[in-house]
C-alpha cells in the first residue's frame, strides 16, 4: 500500500496509474475504520469534489464504500470548493472528504481529509488512517450509489449554496456593490467557477470559467507565471482587483489595478494590518517557514505574538483550533483569518481583501505600497525545480551540512532547519531550500530588499544543484 502516501495536504496521484478505484477503496476503508474505531464522530462524512477528470465518479465511489461500512454520507449535489467541504465538516460535526488534487497538473487527482473542527486533519490523524491500510478488505460488497441514496444512507445536499450563504453573512458585499468597482475572477477552470459572480453579480467578469478538466494544459495554481491572462484582463476591463483561485479554490492569488501580481506574503501582511488596525482584532500571527519576515516586523509594531510552523496548512490549522489566532498563512496562497473556518479559503480571503480596498478608499497597489513605506520592501522569489532525485538529495545534504556559507556575495549568518534548510544572510535576506511534499520537485525560495536581489539568490542556488551529485 506504499503508493498511497499523504503529503503536505492529502494523497495525490496520477489518474489510472496509482489513482485508481481500488486504491480509493483502500484509503476510504482506512478512513472509515479510523472514524469508527477512534470515535471521531457519529455524523459520518461530508464529501465534495472539484472539476478534475472523473471527479464526480470517484466521489460517488468513495460514498458507496463509506455507506457499505455504515458511515453516514452527505455528498455535495454538484462541484464544490474545498473550503465548502471544510465548512460542512464543522457545521455537521463530520469528517470532510474532498476528491481533488488542488493545484497539481491535470493528470492528478487526490483525496483530502478534513477534521470535524473544519480544517485539515492533523498529521497524527493522517498517520492513524495510514496505519489502517493493511486492514483493507477486498471482499467488501458495495451497493449502487442510487440504492444507497434511495435508502437514505447517502444524502445529496446543496453544500456550495450553504457555504455561499456563510460568505454573505461575513463579507460586506453591500459595500463592495455600492463602491461600483469592477472585479475580475479567474477560477482557473476549477471549483471556484461562477461563485464570485454569484455573490456580486454583474460587477464580476470571469475568465477560465468553463468546464475544462485539463485546465487548458496549465496546472491550476494561482502564482504569477500562470496569471498573465488575468493581468491583461484586469487592465483591459479597468478592474480594481483580480482574484484567482486554484483547482479546489482554497488558495488565492491577486492582481492589482495596474496588472501587477500581489503575492501571498503581501496579502497576509495586508490582512494583519486590516484586521488589527482597522477592525481592532487581536491574536497571534502564524506563518509557515517560507513566509515573509514582514510579518515579524508587524508583530513587533502592533504588539502581537507570532509563531512559525513547518510548511503545510495542516500545521496552521492546528494553531487555529488550539489558540487565539488572528491570521495564519503560507507562501503558496493558503490564508486563513479569525472569525471564519480554520482553513484556507481562496474565495473568502479574496473578497475580504476586496472589502479592504473598498473600505480604505485606496487602490490595492497603494495599500501594498503603504506596507513597504512602513516596514521596508520585502521582495520574494521562488523556483520549483524539476530535477533528478539524486541531485535533489545531494543539494539537501549540501545545505544540511552548512556548506552553502556564502550566497550572492553575502555571508550566511545562521541556519534554521524547521522544514528544509533556511540560510539567513548578513543583510537580513534569506534562502530556503526544501523538497516538495506532494511533487518530485526541489523548492527554492528567497526574500530580499529588492526583486532583483531575491531573484539573484534563487538563481545562484539553482545553478548549484546541477553541479552536485
Amino acid at each position: 500500500m506504499s503508493e498511497i502516501k499523504f503529503g503536505t495536504d492529502g494523497w495525490r496521484a496520477v489518474i489510472a496509474k496509482d489513482y485508481t478505484f481500488k486504491n480509493l477503496s483502500i484509503v476510504t476503508q482506512a478512513t472509515a475504520r479510523w472514524i469508527k474505531e477512534e470515535s471521531v464522530t457519529e455524523n459520518g462524512v461530508v464529501i465534495g469534489y472539484d472539476t478534475r477528470f472523473m471527479g464526480k465518479q470517484f466521489a460517488r465511489h468513495v460514498a458507496t464504500v463509506f455507506a457499505a461500512m455504515d458511515v453516514p454520507v452527505r455528498i455535495a449535489d454538484k462541484i464544490a470548493p474545498t473550503p465548502a467541504v471544510s465548512w460542512g465538516a464543522l457545521e455537521y460535526n463530520a469528517v470532510g472528504i474532498v476528491i481533488t488534487a488542488s493545484h497539481n497538473p491535470p493528470e492528478y487527482n487526490g483525496f483530502k481529509i478534513k477534521a470535524p473542527f473544519g480544517g485539515p486533519a492533523t498529521p497524527e490523524q493522517i498517520e492513524k488512517v495510514e496505519r489502517r491500510y493493511d486492514h483493507y478488505d477486498p471482499s467488501l460488497e458495495t451497493g449502487s450509489y442510487d440504492t444507497y441514496t434511495a435508502q437514505g444512507q447517502i444524502e445529496e445536499f446543496p453544500l456550495t449554496e450553504q457555504y455561499l450563504d456563510v460568505i454573505r453573512e461575513k463579507i460586506d458585499l453591500e459595500a463592495i456593490r455600492n463602491s461600483g468597482i469592477r472585479i475580475a475572477h479567474d477560477p482557473m477552470f476549477g471549483s471556484g467557477r461562477g461563485l464570485v459572480g454569484e455573490l456580486l453579480g454583474e460587477q464580476v467578469s470571469e475568465i477560465h470559467g468553463d468546464y475544462n478538466p485539463s485546465f487548458n494544459g496549465t496546472p491550476p495554481e494561482p502564482i504569477e507565471k500562470n496569471l498573465s491572462e488575468l493581468s491583461a484582463f484586469v487592465k483591459e476591463k479597468g478592474c480594481a482587483v483580480g482574484l484567482a483561485n486554484d483547482g479546489d479554490a482554497d488558495r488565492i492569488g491577486m492582481i492589482d489595478e495596474t496588472g501587477r501580481f500581489v503575492n501571498s506574503h503581501q496579502m497576509l501582511s495586508l490582512l494583519v494590518k486590516y484586521l488589527n488596525r482597522e477592525k481592532g482584532m487581536n491574536g497571534t500571527i502564524v506563518k509557515t517557514f517560507s513566509t515573509t519576515n514582514m510579518l515579524d516586523k508587524q508583530a513587533e509594531a502592533y504588539n502581537l505574538p507570532i509563531q512559525t510552523t513547518p510548511i503545510g496548512f495542516k500545521y496552521i490549522a492546528e494553531k487555529f483550533v488550539d489558540g487565539d489566532i488572528l491570521v495564519g498563512g503560507e507562501e503558496s496562497g493558503g490564508l486563513a483569518v479569525k472569525g471564519h473556518i480554520p482553513e484556507r479559503d481562496g474565495i473568502y480571503i479574496g473578497l475580504l481583501i476586496t472589502e479592504m480596498v473598498v473600505k480604505a478608499g485606496k487602490k490595492l497597489s497603494e495599500l501594498v505600497q503603504d506596507l513597504f513605506d512602513e516596514f521596508g520592501v520585502h521582495a520574494t522569489y521562488r523556483n520549483d525545480l524539476h530535477t533528478e532525485e539524486s541531485k535533489k538529495l545531494a543539494m539537501m545534504e549540501y545545505c544540511k551540512k552548512k556548506k552553502l556559507a556564502r550566497i550572492d556575495g553575502k555571508s550566511v549568518d545562521t541556519w534554521e532547519f524547521t522544514d528544509g534548510v533556511k540560510h539567513l544572510l548578513e543583510d537580513g535576506s534569506w534562502l530556503l531550500v526544501r523538497p516538495s511534499g506532494t511533487e518530485p520537485v526541489l523548492r527554492i525560495y528567497s526574500e530580499a530588499g529588492s526583486p532583483e536581489a531575491a531573484r539573484s539568490i534563487v538563481e545562484e542556488a539553482t545553478a548549484l544543484v546541477d553541479k552536485l551529485e
